[in-house]
């Protein structure tokens, strides 16, 4: 089997891309890539058993519908307004369930940092749609939603400062490896402590192993609809052992 991570950026700079070769006995890095453009995403989906971005697929249902009626001058359907809407609103279904098993609020596509990036996701599923891959966004096909820092916290490891510090990287990646001794990193490792993006691709990539093999936080049958339009993050069940 293989997995994929896209560690996604609102540009090829910033965004990157890992892929993870299974066997029974151990998983190998066997390319980690950063600076990646739409087109090598879309070949590495066209190659892999299952990918993973690290971005959401889409935005609340409840805050397409107020943009709706917000471009209609003629609308009188007005918002609330109040802190309980906007929150209703700023949140997809699948952040209120990482919120439930997590503790913490993923960032809202709608009202945080992630609209850029979000909007490219939304141009790569197409492209990946051209290219014959048919797109779940509740994570059913080859792509899923994959969050690392809470996939990591999941795992039982301390995210604090990972991603500002290379040195907190090195002790936590060997972390990582003191409890997967079966993952292979290879020469991509030094690779992973320098670049925080190289870093959460690795980790996206061994989260899409738990999707790919079941072992994940599915939609139930009440919120499967909805994770389609919205996306759905894809949080493991089982530990980084049991990925092998």
């Amino acid at each position: 089997m293989l997995t994929a991570g896209v560690d996604l950026a609102a540009e090829p700079k910033g965004t990157a891309l890992a892929i993870i070769e299974w066997t029974k006995t151990k998983a190998t890095l066997v390319d980690l890539q950063l600076g990646v453009n739409d087109q090598e995403i879309v070949e590495a989906a066209g190659v892999v058993d299952k990918l993973g971005i690290d971005c959401a697929l889409g935005w609340p249902i409840e805050f397409l519908e107020f943009l709706n009626n917000h471009s209609n001058l003629e609308s009188t359907s007005f918002p609330e307004g109040d802190m309980d809407w906007r929150r209703r609103v700023s949140f997809r279904e699948s952040d209120r369930n990482v919120r439930a098993i997590t503790g913490k609020w993923p960032l809202s596509v709608s009202t945080d940092r992630l609209g850029l990036t979000a909007m490219r996701c939304a141009g790569l599923q197409g492209r990946i749609s051209q290219a014959g891959i048919p797109i779940d966004r509740a994570g059913h096909g080859k792509i899923v939603e994959i969050y690392p820092g809470a996939s990591l916290r999941l795992w039982g490891f301390d995210t604090t400062g990972y991603r500002a510090e290379a040195e907190v990287r090195e002790e936590l990646l060997a972390s990582i490896e003191n409890e997967a001794s079966w993952l292979n990193l290879g020469s991509f490792r030094e690779q992973m402590i320098s670049s925080t993006d190289a870093f959460d691709a690795v980790i996206a990539s061994l989260a899409t192993r738990a999707a790919a093999i079941g072992k994940y936080t599915e939609p139930s049958p009440e919120q499967l609809k909805i994770a389609q339009i919205e996306g759905w993050i894809a949080l493991p069940t089982c530990s980084l052992a049991e990925l092998l």
